[in-house]
């Protein structure tokens, strides 16, 4: 078992920018790749950013070039830089890992006003 623990939420004005932070505990040395999903209410959760153990990057499309996903392993943490925030960027924010299974984390909100 992994567990996930974020931080970093908040409230920003467009244009402005956050970090997330995820630390894992438990079973962590299983851990393959690492990111960050969003959700907002009534809606599926979607990927934002993931990265392997070899620091493959993926993005979606939306914020690419606006974040960045990095990992420390020696910290088991994942984090996000979020750039030029809009305001479609409001959600709540999951950090993510797949270590045989997904594990998710409780969810950190994230709120761009304009």
């Amino acid at each position: 078992q992994v567990q996930l623990t974020e931080s970093g939420g908040g409230l920003v004005q467009a244009g402005g920018s956050l970090r997330l932070s995820c630390t894992a505990s438990g079973s962590s040395e299983n851990i393959q790749r690492m990111g960050w999903f969003r959700r907002n209410p009534g809606k599926p959760r979607d990927l934002v950013a993931t990265i392997s153990s070899g620091d493959d990057t993926k993005y979606d499309d939306s914020v690419k070039g606006r974040f960045t996903v990095s990992r420390d392993d020696a910290k088991n943490a994942v984090y996000l830089q979020m750039n030029d925030l809009r305001v479609e960027d409001t959600a709540i924010y999951y950090c993510w890992c797949f270590a045989s299974k997904n594990y998710y984390g409780q969810g950190t909100q994230v709120t761009v006003s304009s």
